[in-house]
């Protein structure tokens, strides 16, 4: 197998998991994590793409483009934690939609 069909199927793959666990969570951190699979999916496949076909040179662009790529996401992910941890604690809740639990013997309405 060669190794460059190899890494796309790694990042495809990587790509595939994130947008799944950024579907299918609810919990606020998993959705980040789930993201910052999906960009390292992505990278890896711009790097293996890099190369191209045969012994030619490899293109720099991309690998810059990773390396800003990579700038980017460590601070989008720096911002989204500070919000997460901002919206749990002014609303006390860990999940985005959670419902509030009613209280047992029932509402008091003054």
């Amino acid at each position: 197998m060669n190794t460059l069909l190899f890494y796309d199927f790694s990042g495809l793959a990587l790509l595939a998991i994130g947008l799944h666990g950024l579907i299918r969570s609810s919990h606020p951190l998993r959705k980040i994590l789930a993201a910052n699979l999906m960009t390292s999916g992505v990278f890896l496949i711009m790097i293996s793409g890099a190369r191209g076909t045969g012994q030619t040179m490899i293109d720099p662009v991309p690998h810059a483009m990773v390396l800003t790529g990579i700038v980017v996401s460590v601070s989008t992910t720096a911002v989204a934690l500070v919000l997460v941890c901002l919206v749990q604690e002014t609303t006390n809740r860990a999940l985005l939609w959670q419902k509030r639990k009613r209280e047992k013997w029932g509402r008091t309405d003054g």
